[in-house]
């Protein structure tokens, strides 16, 4: 079998093993904690929002604008939970991915050599604020070429969607690697073009209603086979395991 094909199967049967494993008791407390937490955010924001609404109108003279402030906040939220979702829930979830890492192995590889082990919590939240500020930052580079193609309808879409499936893909996969062997990202064994698949999945399970509120979830767990892979093959000498 050759590389693509296999890179192709192996990110398949980890999306597999991800989705059956959101049965574990563990791996769903874990999504409802991350779940509850990144929505709580929104909506503390949407809150915020309203009143600094009725704060800005009452200040322009327009009384009894509550009304308004409530639809325009509401309507504002709507638009940011949209835009700013798959930020927000990453940047949770790097608080949680010792405990996803620890059930995927636990399950999956207890006998693997390298274990994960836990980060300290001032190491996760500079990950959470390292992964934040690309994730805003990349966006912001590709807004540029998104306006450019507006006028294809389909562009904007696409470019925003690679742009994520390399973010993702190497935000799910450094959530394992940190916690193994090395913690340098730069020195992870997971090759390039499986980031990118697994991250193109997730980015695009996370447009579907729903179901995106346990995409994040799905990709870290998933991120977790594909990095014990690839340090299996790296053990192996590059030797496949597929």
């Amino acid at each position: 079998m050759g590389a693509f094909p296999r890179a192709m199967t192996a990110i398949i049967a980890s999306l597999i093993k991800a989705v059956r494993q959101l049965a574990d008791p563990a791996v769903l407390g874990i999504a409802a904690k991350s779940v509850a937490i990144t929505l709580a955010v929104f909506v503390a924001g949407g809150i915020g929002l309203y009143f600094g609404l009725v704060y800005a109108f009452e200040r322009f003279g327009l009384e009894g604008s509550g009304f308004a402030s409530a639809v325009a906040a509401a309507i504002t939220a709507m638009v940011a939970f949209w835009f700013l979702f798959r930020i927000v829930a990453l940047a949770v979830l790097q608080f949680f991915a010792d405990e996803i890492v620890a059930a995927v192995e636990k399950q999956h590889y207890p006998e693997a050599a390298c274990q994960a082990r836990a980060l300290p919590f001032r190491r996760d939240l500079a990950n959470s604020l390292r992964g934040l500020g690309r994730a805003v930052l990349f966006n912001l580079l590709a807004l540029p070429v998104a306006i450019a193609l507006i006028f294809t309808a389909i562009g904007p879409a696409i470019v925003f969607l690679l742009v994520n499936a390399v973010l993702l893909g190497r935000e799910l996969t450094d959530m394992a690697w940190l916690r193994h062997c090395g913690d340098e990202p730069a020195n992870s064994p997971v090759p390039a073009f499986d980031r990118f698949i697994l991250g193109g999945a997730i980015a695009a399970l996370m447009l579907v209603p729903l179901a995106g509120l346990l995409a994040p979830i799905i990709g870290a767990a998933a991120g977790t086979h594909v990095t014990q892979r690839a340090i299996g093959n790296r053990s192996q000498g590059g030797l496949t395991n597929a």
